[in-house]
């Protein structure tokens, strides 16, 4: 499982770089799904949105506040909640999935 990114899908000002690095990611994942099929195994990514860790403490209120306001869902993820995107994928319930991207931000990519 790829830990991606939603920039590959909300492109952020200023983040060439990154979003080139998580695009090819994306590529990567989706060429090893198919190469590696026909053996049973399975490659997907999960892209999380925004998920305040520890190196964000110096993010004020405000800051906080302008990205919740993007998501539809109206909160900021968690690390819980990629973990459990994670798991899903690694567990036998996902055998049959591959080559799938989960995006874990709460719908901020569908705006």
């Amino acid at each position: 499982v790829h830990i991606d990114s939603e920039v590959t899908s909300k492109l952020p000002p200023d983040r060439t770089a990154y979003v080139t690095a998580k695009a090819a990611q994306v590529g990567l994942m989706r060429a090893a799904a198919l190469e590696y099929a026909s053996a049973g195994i399975t490659v997907n990514a999960v892209a999380p949105g925004f998920i305040p860790v520890e190196r964000h403490a110096n993010l004020d209120d405000h800051e906080l506040e302008t990205y919740r306001s993007t998501i539809p869902a109206g909160a900021i993820g968690t690390p819980a909640d990629v973990a459990a995107a994670v798991a899903f994928l690694a567990s036998a319930g996902a055998g049959f999935i591959t080559g799938q991207r989960i995006v874990v931000d709460g719908g901020r990519h569908l705006t």
